[in-house]
């Protein structure tokens, strides 16, 4: 949804302004795990109620969390409540994470295969991805039997498909014109 995406940005890019003066990893798990927990339905629903304070949201919010919680951390949230944005942690996060892969010049690559991989294999198609894409690849590998044969590979917004149920597509395709 480009409306929240829009709204998020200027948060995500504050806050890892914020994380690069300190420990950026550790500020990433914080931002993950914060926005896990501001996805989750039932504490959307508990954020949104008019009856609550923002003090009492805030608290509620960060005792979800089991990371150490910094003060600017606090504040953050403490922003997000008061400004009734504490929804968007999930859009922030993405964008957060975003920012980071571009500061350290990597990218996440969402390889879906037909079968379990090992992790020699893994490390081969990332070697090799990593040429084409010219960057630090961050795989993570999930299982899809209906792609029949072959590997989907996803980083960023461009997606190689050389899965067997896509080659049929296109020969359907073709056939059909």
């Amino acid at each position: 949804m480009a409306e929240l995406a829009t709204i998020a940005r200027p948060y995500a890019e504050a806050l890892f302004r914020v994380a690069q003066s300190g420990n950026l990893a550790a500020w990433s798990e914080l931002v993950s795990e914060m926005a896990q927990a501001a996805g989750n339905p039932d504490v959307q629903s508990f954020v949104s109620n008019p009856k609550l304070s923002n003090q009492q949201i805030v608290d509620t919010f960060l005792s979800l969390l089991k990371s150490k919680v910094t003060p600017e951390a606090k504040n953050f949230v403490g922003m997000l409540a008061e400004n009734g944005r504490l929804t968007l942690l999930p859009e922030i996060g993405e964008q957060f994470h975003a920012l980071k892969n571009a500061a350290e010049g990597s990218a996440d690559a969402l390889i879906t295969s037909a079968f379990e991989m090992s992790d020699a294999q893994v490390k081969e198609l990332i070697a090799t991805l990593e040429k084409k894409f010219g960057r630090k690849l961050k795989p993570s590998v999930s299982v899809d039997n209906s792609l029949i044969g072959g590997v989907r590979v996803a980083v960023g917004d461009e997606v190689l498909d050389t899965s067997v149920r896509a080659k049929l597509q296109k020969m359907h395709t073709a056939l059909a014109a």
